[in-house]
């Protein structure tokens, strides 16, 4: 039964672009970021249009709203979770960890390199 909603999901949405998936991807992480600072209601249609891949039909039918509703809700929330991540950078400092992380691990046999990102890592905090 999971396998075949799962499928029917996937269905819906065959041919996903890279940006969409980007921005999904983006939004699991600002989600999980920035979840505690939004409203039940806020939280919820985030989750279920980002995290489960519900329609937003299927989010109205569940909440017995309209789409347009659902439409409106989960854009102002998206962007108010943007907002918080200007102010707060937390996933932009995620991302600049991994890049120093990874250049770290590039440069393992080079002591005064390690220094330098290490002293990057501590800028960052």
């Amino acid at each position: 039964m999971a396998n075949r909603l799962n499928m029917e999901k996937t269905a819906r949405h065959p041919l996903m672009s890279k940006n969409d998936l980007v921005k999904t991807l983006r939004m699991n992480y600002l989600f999980d970021f920035y979840q505690a600072l939004l409203t039940k209601k806020q939280r919820n249609y985030l989750e279920l249009f980002y995290l489960q891949d519900y329609s937003l039909s299927e989010i109205a039918d569940t909440f017995d709203v309209s789409r347009q509703a659902v439409y409106d809700n989960i854009r102002r929330t998206g962007d108010l979770v943007e907002d918080y991540e200007t102010k707060l950078e937390l996933y932009s400092k995620l991302e600049q960890r991994r890049e120093i992380y990874n250049q770290m691990k590039a440069s393992i046999e080079d002591p005064d390199a390690l220094k330098r990102y290490i002293e990057e890592l501590e800028e960052l905090e």
